[in-house]
């Protein structure tokens, strides 16, 4: 019988799994495509923080509600995903922004390295996605 803590684990999961599935499929494209490109910056610039921030807290959340479940290692899946999203929220995306300023001021060296930035955090998301996909398979097998 399932019980509410487990319940509230598949919830809160599936609430990461829906967020960032969406935010990278459809919230980053259209803000791109339907502004113009210095306003999507900008806004991109706003939200990534606060994206960061609450996905960190959602997988913090879950690692906590995780700790009544046997198999430990989702703690251990989660709590690398918090780590992760404070990592990219305080450094990776700070560096991003940096390189990508001096790229707009012209530099084109730069280039390279918000290109090697920008994978890096596109990377780190795709781990961080493929992470809580498994834990949510495995919550709900």
């Amino acid at each position: 019988m399932i019980n509410l803590i487990e319940i509230i684990s598949i919830l809160t999961a599936s609430l990461i799994f829906g967020g960032m599935i969406f935010f990278a499929s459809f919230m980053a494209p259209l803000v791109f495509i339907k502004l113009p490109a210095e306003t999507a910056g900008k806004f991109i610039r706003e939200v990534f923080p606060w994206y960061y921030l609450a996905f960190g807290c959602l997988s913090l959340l879950l690692a906590l509600l995780l700790y009544a479940n046997p198999n430990k290692w989702f703690i251990s899946i989660m709590l690398a995903n918090v780590f992760a999203f404070a990592l990219a929220r305080q450094w990776l995306m700070p560096a991003i922004n940096a390189t990508r300023d001096v790229v707009l001021q012209g530099d084109a060296t730069a280039n390279e390295k918000f290109n090697t930035l920008h994978r890096v955090s596109v990377a780190m998301n795709s781990l961080q996605l493929l992470s809580i996909s498994i834990v949510l398979y495995f919550l709900i097998k």
